[in-house]
């Protein structure tokens, strides 16, 4: 726009310079005798009104021009939208040939939020699908068993009743882990961060656990540096209690090592076992949510929600989850901001 006026006036100082050029030279009889009229006579009014009729012949041109590159995107953008309303994912803006950098950074951004909905669109029936059929499981058995219960096919004993209620605590693990990758995912969970002394909150984790790892060949090694960091201890223990979970379920029975390391900004949390790791093309994906890993001529285990909620909660704190091969074994360290940095160390 400021292209076209500078070229308007520039168009009408040049032609009015250029006419009285011309009269001065050719017919100063139109012009002279001065007077003290000076307003413009009936010659230098159709001039005037020629330069002002090229002058906006101009603008016009360019503004249409301009209106087309900024137009053209934006009708196609809610031609689009319009589409996705009507239930079509597929459909995409098109910024076309020359259209202006900020239109083209509209259409792009556009574009991209289209293919996330198709995304979400085309997954949200598998999750529901892989979500039934996670529920069904548990729920069945204990549905089977209390029915057996009340046709007194079964005899109320310890040993079913500890059965049933593993079935509910796998259950209620299972919701709560779908629950918390929803929420984080979403950007919905409120997070409660407080300054603690991390390595507390490690132990407590480890002394829970180390019954459970023990009774299926485990032994703990823990080497936890001292520090307060300003994190949400319950979701830390989550994720800790998820990943050694993990390693009782899929490494061979040995050693498992749990190290902390606290900086000045980052803190590092890592669970290394002994093997036997994750396959190359699993691990790619290990972190997404029902990513099951199976070994030749065994059966998935877990609900492969596990490792998805350990990302998530790594996110939540500013950082992320890496998986690594070290030693034939499997080694996933949480790197998180540390927040408190001029916390006393203990």
């Amino acid at each position: 726009m400021v292209i076209a006026t500078l070229t308007s006036v520039m168009v009408a100082i040049a032609g009015l310079y250029i006419f009285y050029g011309i009269v001065i030279r050719v017919a100063p009889d139109l012009l002279f005798p001065l007077n003290d009229q000076w307003l413009p006579r009936g010659v230098e009014w159709l001039v005037i009104l020629a330069m002002c009729i090229v002058a906006a012949g101009i603008s016009a041109a360019m503004a249409t021009r301009l209106a087309r590159r900024v137009v053209k995107p934006l009708v196609s953008v809610a031609q689009s939208a319009r589409s996705i309303v009507a239930r079509d994912l597929t459909a995409r803006a098109d910024a076309g040939e020359g259209a202006t950098l900020e239109a083209t950074m509209l259409v792009e951004d556009f574009n991209h939020l289209a293919e996330e909905l198709e995304r979400a669109s085309e997954a949200l029936p598998r999750w529901n699908a892989t979500i039934a059929h996670e529920l069904r499981t548990p729920v069945t058995i204990l549905s089977g068993r209390l029915q057996g219960l009340a046709d007194g096919v079964f005899k109320p004993d310890e040993t079913l009743f500890r059965s049933l209620v593993a079935q509910v605590d796998a259950l209620a693990r299972l919701i709560e882990d779908l629950r918390t990758v929803s929420l984080l995912e979403g950007g919905r969970m409120e997070m409660q961060f407080q300054s603690v002394e991390l390595s507390g909150e490690i132990e407590a984790v480890i002394r829970l656990m180390q019954p459970v790892l023990e009774s299926a060949g485990f032994t703990i090694s823990a080497v936890l540096a001292k520090g307060y960091c300003d994190i949400d201890p319950a979701r830390i223990r989550q994720a800790l209690l998820a990943l050694l979970d993990n390693a009782r379920r899929h490494a061979n029975p040995a050693q498992i090592d749990v190290v902390l390391q606290t900086e000045k900004t980052r803190v590092r949390l890592s669970v290394a076992d002994q093997g036997p790791g994750l396959g190359a093309d699993f691990a790619k994906h290990a972190f997404e949510p029902f990513r099951r890993y199976m070994e030749q001529g065994s059966s998935a285990k877990g609900s492969g929600l596990g490792l998805s909620v350990v990302r998530v909660i790594a996110k939540a704190h500013g950082g992320d989850v890496t998986y690594e091969a070290i030693n034939g074994g499997a080694c996933f360290c949480i790197e998180f901001q540390r927040r408190n940095q001029n916390a006393q160390e203990a």
